[in-house]
């Protein structure tokens, strides 16, 4: 099978890992780079043996087939829009775009031209979350009755170079870290019906205290602490909390399932590995379950790769538009529901996406 060629457009901190995977999947190969700054483009163009290029010139070339958007996330809807126009699919860091209406847009495009949109986060497809889903689909906990979230920090001001745009329109613990968690529940649990909640700005300024701008104060956009309530179609009713504002550590498990037999601690959603653990019913014991599945390690790039497969293959892909969508309709409904006073019944729905095969070598991904 002929390998996907793609560029990436956006060469900032986690276009690292990309570059590094990325062409190390059967499907996929990453053969240029384009960035707002073009010397950063080429500085990572040297360090991982690829071309760099403008946008424009990215975008115009015939051999590349898929874009892989790691902007920032007022810009994936403009850079989703511009690479479907130019014929390209692509494939975007989460979110799939900041609203509603320009997730919409970018799909219904996608549509249009016969184009493939995919999304992050692809941690779901990591051996931890994977293991999770057979034990599900196999009973070992019985029928699904609900879920805890929880997602407990301090905020990005004390260590990112950069934490300005994880407080505006975007950026929030719902925005920046939901998508992990609300992925994970989807690809388990199957999609959402509705969502209500509560969210705050509780700081309404940070100071930021990391270098290079250290002692700079960071007006707060968006709500940072975020406690919702979802029913899920099929049945089961899960809660989260995403919060930016605990300054002073949390014990809180990640993720918990609760099923007619028994409990799944799932592993953090922000890595691909376990632990995974298990208790039944009637047992006071928790075991520790051997990972059914590869890609533990950092395996973030392996959803653009199985979008590559599926241009090949003509089946679906995993980590796709509609699922990103799905995501993005709920974290939005959480603020709505906070701000009126309601449920909120989300208009979109999504296939649960179909497992990995376990025991597959590393890099493969049928």
């Amino acid at each position: 099978m002929d390998k996907v060629k793609a560029g990436i457009i956006g060469t900032g901190n986690i276009s690292g890992i990309y570059f590094r995977n990325g062409s190390r999947f059967e499907s996929l190969e990453i053969v240029a780079c384009a960035d707002i700054d073009i010397g950063r483009a080429k500085q990572k163009a040297e360090e991982h043996g690829v071309r760099a290029c403008t946008v424009d010139e990215l975008l115009a070339d015939p051999e590349i087939e898929m874009i892989i958007n790691l902007t920032i996330p007022k810009a994936h809807a403009p850079v989703n829009l511009q690479a479907l126009e130019a014929g390209k699919h692509v494939y975007v860091e989460k979110p799939l775009a900041v609203t509603l209406e320009e997730g919409r847009e970018v799909l219904e495009l996608a549509g249009r031209k016969g184009l493939l949109v995919g999304c992050a986060p692809d941690t779901f497809l990591g051996g931890g979350i994977q293991t999770c889903i057979r034990l599900i689909e196999e009973g070992a906990i019985g029928t699904p009755i609900g879920a805890t979230v929880f997602m407990m920090i301090g905020g990005h001001e004390t260590w990112h170079p950069s934490p300005e745009f994880y407080y505006q329109p975007g950026g929030g613990p719902m925005f920046d870290m939901g998508p992990y968690y609300l992925t994970a529940l989807v690809a388990m649990l199957g999609p959402m019906r509705r969502v209500t909640g509560s969210a705050r700005i509780s700081f309404p300024e940070r100071t930021i205290t990391s270098q290079p701008k250290a002692g700079t104060v960071i007006p707060v956009e968006v709500p940072t602490h975020v406690a919702g309530v979802i029913d899920f179609e099929a049945g089961p009713i899960a809660t989260i909390i995403t919060s930016f504002d605990v300054k002073g550590g949390s014990t809180l498990p990640r993720i918990e399932v609760y099923g007619s037999e028994g409990t799944l601690v799932v592993p953090d959603p922000n890595t691909f590995d376990g632990p995974v653990r298990l208790s039944r019913a009637g047992s006071r014991e928790w075991v520790d379950v051997p990972l059914t599945h590869g890609h533990t390690g950092n395996s973030r790039g392996i959803g653009a790769a199985d979008m590559a497969k599926a241009i090949r293959t003509g089946r679906a892909h995993r980590a796709s538009g509609a699922l990103a969508y799905h995501v993005l309709e709920a974290m939005h409904g959480f603020h709505i529901a906070s701000e009126e006073g309601r449920h909120y019944r989300l208009s979109s729905t999504c296939a649960k996406p179909l497992p990995l095969p376990p025991g597959l070598p590393e890099f493969t991904l049928d």
